[in-house]
């Protein structure tokens, strides 16, 4: 069986019931399967669904964004950092190449500015409400590109 592409739309809730995101009233969601392009726990669900299946699924956060680290929270002295003006929940890209990561401020005193590299959603179940939209077989060049494509394709040339 080819690798599939599938659509969908979801909105996304926290343990609580608040919505956190949602793509409805955008265009759907798009991947393929296999790549690693949406979190593990959900993609092992959608990938089950037929097209216009509704499911509602919580994802534990170790399929999701993984279990919250503490040694990703570093201290940074104010005077070394290179942004004069910085707030609490400002995000920065960290790191080179393949290492990059985002990192978000989560304090700023007189001394230091405090960063938290985890991703936000880290240590959170997640619960999905989705619907498939389409599903298909992948192209050859989705195959080789490692993604899904739009409905008319795409350039990487730039």
């Amino acid at each position: 069986m080819s690798k599939q592409v599938i659509s969908f739309h979801y909105t996304l809730t926290d343990k609580t019931g608040k919505q956190i995101d949602s793509s409805r009233g955008q265009t759907p969601v798009m991947f393929l399967e296999g790549v690693g392009q949406i979190i593990p726990g959900l993609e092992a669900v959608l990938i089950l669904l037929e097209k216009g299946a509704t499911k509602t699924v919580t994802i534990p956060h170790r399929e999701a964004y993984g279990a919250y680290d503490q040694t990703l929270i570093s201290r940074v002295p104010r005077e070394q950092f290179p942004v004069k003006e910085v707030q609490v929940g400002d995000m920065f890209k960290i790191g080179k190449d393949e290492e990059q990561r985002i990192v978000t401020v989560i304090e700023v005193t007189a001394a230091e500015v405090i960063l938290d590299g985890n991703h936000p959603l880290a240590g959170q179940d997640l619960t999905f409400a989705v619907e498939i939209m389409e599903r298909r077989d992948a192209t050859v060049d989705e195959l080789a590109h490692g993604h899904a494509h739009g409905p008319h394709g795409h350039s990487h040339e730039h």
